[in-house]
């Protein structure tokens, strides 16, 4: 399993997931900044994504939705605030993720946009990503807690060894 770690900390309104591959930094990197690579594992199983659009620039939007067992497709975005390409062991972006589409309306149903936070780097085993999701206060946190946000990211990211090994 590469997760290594994924702690939540209510006082600093954050959830973060550490997670190690045996693949290179860039190549890590590859798979959550290509469209057609990220949908084959993002989402937890029972609900794989579909990327509609994946601009990975700063002021970009990706779209996507997630297909449910029940046939259900809830969509989601990320807005690109910023972004370090491979560099000297080291990667980042930065990406307001939200629910429904970058332009329509926010659902009053759903919790607020989260920024979130993603730092690859390179180490001896290969490469870590660390994702830090940031909370505008504990509701919001707790709320997406108890709407599964935790073993979703850890389903999700888990998804990425069966994915690296078909697809080195």
């Amino acid at each position: 399993m590469p997760v290594i770690s994924l702690t939540r900390d209510p006082e600093k309104l954050t959830m973060t997931l550490v997670a190690e591959f045996p693949v290179t930094l860039q190549r890590l990197w590859d798979a959550y900044t290509d469209a057609r690579q990220i949908e084959q594992f993002w989402g937890p199983p029972e609900y794989p994504a579909t990327f509609l659009r994946h601009d990975v620039k700063v002021g970009g939007f990706s779209e996507y939705y997630m297909t449910g067992p029940e046939g259900d497709t809830p969509k989601g975005y990320w807005e690109w605030l910023d972004i370090k390409e491979p560099a000297d062991g080291v990667a980042s972006f930065d990406v307001k993720d939200g629910f429904g589409e970058p332009a329509a309306d926010p659902d009053p149903e759903m919790p607020g946009p989260a920024r979130m936070t993603f730092q690859f780097e390179a180490i001896n085993a290969g490469a870590r990503v660390t994702s830090t999701a940031y909370f505008e206060s504990v509701e919001q946190l707790e709320r997406l807690v108890a709407m599964g946000m935790e073993e979703g990211t850890r389903a999700a990211v888990g998804q990425l060894d069966a994915f690296f090994t078909a697809n080195p």
